[in-house]
């Protein structure tokens, strides 16, 4: 998770991209709930490697979302973006024992429980255009054949989602240190798939795990539609709460699946379906569906659809109408204000 997250602009010019709220929590405290869900053992360890230039808070933050998992959380940094394979032998340490590899810009829906007796276990789903992702071939027996990085000409329509199950991480780290020792480089980094290539040739049988549905984080529109799937999948679970009981919901007309965090204040409101609001927000005469509203958000008079707001954000207007007007699709940061005329 050391990237920047430019794709997600101007989101991540305040926080970093995993820790953007999908229903009410970051996404990375998200994947690391479905991973530990799946797991056939306890996790102990949690190792994220990030930018240094994320900073304490955001470290902080990591760290107590592994201490609510029950793992011990660390901090490791890729200061140059040299690859997938580079970034994880960041946290060369903590490679021992069965390992999970996940990149935290994605989610998932699974029914399944991880077996850790395989040798290995790679993610994949079945995609209509894979040309822009990692895939694998399967051979008769369903065992991976080969490993394929955004491959031209199309050789196999299921693509890696960046989840991945290792039985030996020490074997997993000297494969990565002998890519990085003799320089292999496929378009000029260091790729896990190099690695994976060369397990394979030794003997190691990696099989596919395939999820039911996997949910992009990658840029505003696929955070929006992720953000309302997987509202649908805590409803269908419903082990969670949605809507906090210290809301404040007044004269509103609530359209579930919606996240309701803790201290909002909703009045003469339509809301949903698909709906995150954060923390202490406030919304009057409104209608919101389809959306992510930061923390602290007040929303006023306004029609938003398919929108995402950061923290503390305002959106006001139509203040002479009896209901708002047209609906807005809005994509603005932290403490930004939009007011409409």
């Amino acid at each position: 998770m050391a990237g920047l997250g430019k794709r997600m602009r101007p989101h991540t010019l305040t926080t970093a991209k995993p820790l953007l709220p999908i229903a009410g929590r970051p996404i990375v405290e998200r994947l690391m709930e479905d991973i530990v869900r799946v797991c056939d053992q306890p996790v102990h360890r949690i190792a994220f490697i990030t930018s240094p230039l994320f900073g304490p808070a955001v470290e902080q933050q990591l760290l107590h979302v592994a201490e609510k998992l029950g793992a011990v959380g660390s901090i490791h940094y890729q200061e140059e973006a040299l690859g997938t394979a580079h970034a994880i032998l960041c946290a060369q340490e903590h490679l021992d024992g069965p390992v999970v590899v996940a990149f935290a810009d994605t989610l998932f829906k699974a029914d399944f429980v991880l077996d850790s007796t395989r040798e290995g276990i790679i993610w994949v789903k079945k995609i209509d255009n894979p040309r822009a992702f990692g895939v694998v071939e399967l051979d008769e027996e369903g065992i991976i054949r080969a490993f394929h990085e955004k491959p031209e000409q199309f050789v196999s329509d299921l693509a890696i989602i960046g989840i991945y199950f290792f039985k030996d991480g020490a074997y997993l780290r000297r494969e990565l240190q002998y890519l990085v020792d003799h320089r292999i480089m496929d378009k000029g980094e260091y790729q896990l798939t190099s690695a994976l290539e060369n397990m394979k040739s030794k003997g190691t049988a990696f099989l596919p795990g395939t999820v039911s549905e996997w949910l992009d984080c990658g840029n505003k529109d696929a955070t929006v539609h992720t953000n309302s799937r997987y509202l649908e999948y805590l409803q269908e679970r419903g082990n969670e709460t949605l809507v906090d009981p210290s809301a404040v919901i007044e004269n509103c007309q609530i359209i579930p699946p919606c996240y309701i965090g803790p201290d909002c204040h909703l009045n003469n409101v339509q809301l949903g379906p698909h709906v995150s609001v954060g923390r202490g927000s406030k919304i009057e005469n409104a209608v919101v569906e389809s959306s992510l509203l930061g923390e602290h958000a007040q929303i006023q008079g306004v029609h938003l659809r398919s929108s995402m707001t950061g923290a503390h954000a305002k959106v006001r207007g139509y203040s002479q109408r009896s209901a708002p007007g047209p609906a807005l699709e809005l994509s603005i940061s932290d403490h930004s204000e939009v007011v409409c005329r």
